[in-house]
């Protein structure tokens, strides 16, 4: 039978101070790299609910390891890959320390309330479930963005240590848990900081990520996972299954019509408007855009591996 309250040693810092001994033992992971505007604001919100903290960078020149240090967060480092190597370094360091996982991003933070309710929780779970989804907050522009399908969003955010672990994907990767998943009325927020160029930026690269799955999956078919994945079973159904096999450049008009007219995106005003259109629109046809321009290559003869790596800048091995 699985401790539901194990008790160990936590490292020296702020973050462990006020953590309830008697509770579960929750130790997160934090990916980052340059996130000095975000890092104090995500640890603030661990204190007194996290037992430890582990930073996983890749490579940060700013103030972000000082800080985190401040807080007391134990440092690793690990070339960076894609999101889901950086998790499962982080998940196998973390393997013999017992409790739950939590996965944050250094711009996101737990809403007030959410810690604490997270604990009492988790101190009460049966045996059968390993994993625990949240409701994510989307604040973009400043504004909490609740319509268009996008709230609430279940993610699976904590997980049993030694029963979770992410998906192999270049982009919208999971946890997958062995056994139940709870969902759990407590939210944490996704506020980013940084201009909107850097988002564009950040979008274009997540473009060619995204790419990279698509065309993988079409030469092996949708990806297996063992376990139950930490996003709803429906939404992947649609998204592998049906929006996928959609012509490309049409199926993102239509994404942006469903979110924006349909499920009432239009309800969030300006802020509402230019996230749909960037992320539900902008951002899908430039994948679309990517996964075409890499199919003329291959039509010329040229090797996936060698053609994704001349749009993506991404290695993947020899196809």
């Amino acid at each position: 039978m699985r401790s539901k309250s194990a008790i160990a040693l936590s490292p020296p810092g702020r973050i462990a101070q006020g953590y309830p001994k008697t509770m579960p033992e929750i130790h997160a992971i934090v990916l980052t790299q340059n996130e000095e505007i975000h890092i104090a604001r995500c640890l603030e919100s661990l204190r007194g609910v996290c037992a430890s903290i582990t930073v996983v960078d890749s490579g940060s020149t700013d103030r972000t390891l000082d800080i985190a240090k401040g807080f007391g967060a134990e440092i690793l480092s690990n070339p960076w890959v894609n999101y889901a190597t950086q998790m499962n370094f982080g998940i196998d360091r973390l393997a013999g320390r017992g409790g739950w996982l939590l996965r944050i991003d250094a711009d996101e933070y737990l809403c007030e309330g959410t810690g604490r309710g997270l604990l009492q929780a988790l101190d009460s779970l049966p045996d059968n479930i390993d994993g625990v989804c949240l409701r994510l907050r989307r604040i973009f522009m400043d504004r909490w963005l609740k319509h268009g399908g996008l709230y609430p969003l279940w993610l699976l955010r904590v997980w049993r240590n030694g029963h979770g672990r992410c998906e192999s994907k270049w982009m919208d990767e999971y946890i997958a848990v062995t056994a139940g998943v709870r969902h759990l009325p407590l939210d944490f927020a996704d506020h980013n900081l940084k201009p909107l160029s850097w988002w564009s930026n950040k979008h274009v690269s997540y473009a060619g990520r995204e790419a990279i799955d698509i065309l993988l999956m079409e030469r092996t078919g949708a990806p297996e996972n063992e376990g139950r994945v930490g996003r709803s079973g429906w939404k992947r159904f649609v998204k592998t299954r049906i929006y996928n096999r959609l012509p490309g450049g049409v199926r993102s008009f239509l994404y942006l019509i469903y979110r924006y007219v349909l499920r009432l995106g239009f309800l969030d005003g300006r802020e509402g408007y230019y996230f749909h259109v960037l992320q539900g629109f902008w951002y899908r046809t430039l994948v679309d855009a990517i996964v075409a321009d890499i199919r003329k290559d291959l039509a010329a003869g040229t090797s996936l591996s060698d053609a994704i790596f001349r749009h993506t800048g991404q290695r993947i091995p020899k196809t």
